[in-house]
């Protein structure tokens, strides 16, 4: 059964974060993906928003998909963060995986255990079903 890294290891994670492409990401602000990436900008991430569809988010061009991501940029980011439907998940895993992303984060209620063991097997650091910014204000901003 996947068990999520300690909270030590995801304030780790945390604060080495500068740069996430959030998959998923709504331009309509009042959904979480938009409230919770609007919330990590404000602390001074990048957001890098992946969404089919739509040109910008956040004011930062939005990529139909991970392998849409301009190289340069790509290596550059730290955390994939999927607001995703959990069988959807699967093929984003893959992607992380092909593209040698190193963690991926799982927003809360996006659980798919087999696609978390995968990618944890595959050396990726994966965080599943816990909120990022509810993690960031706790353990981080203090």
């Amino acid at each position: 059964m996947f068990e999520n890294p300690s909270p030590q290891a995801i304030g780790e994670l945390l604060r080495r974060v500068r740069t996430v492409a959030v998959v998923g990401l709504s331009p309509n602000d009042a959904r979480p993906s938009h409230r919770v990436a609007r919330a990590m900008q404000r602390f001074g991430w990048r957001i890098v928003p992946v969404r089919p569809a739509v040109s910008a988010v956040l004011g930062e061009p939005a990529y139909p998909a991970l392998e849409d991501i301009p190289p340069d940029l790509r290596t550059g980011i730290d955390l994939v963060e999927v607001f995703l439907a959990p069988a959807r998940v699967d093929a984003i895993v893959d992607q992380c995986i092909a593209l040698g992303l190193s963690a991926i984060w799982l927003q809360d209620g996006v659980i798919n255990e087999s696609a978390a063991q995968r990618a944890r097997d595959a050396g990726l650091t994966v965080v599943m079903d816990r909120c990022v910014w509810r993690d960031y204000v706790a353990m981080v901003s203090e």
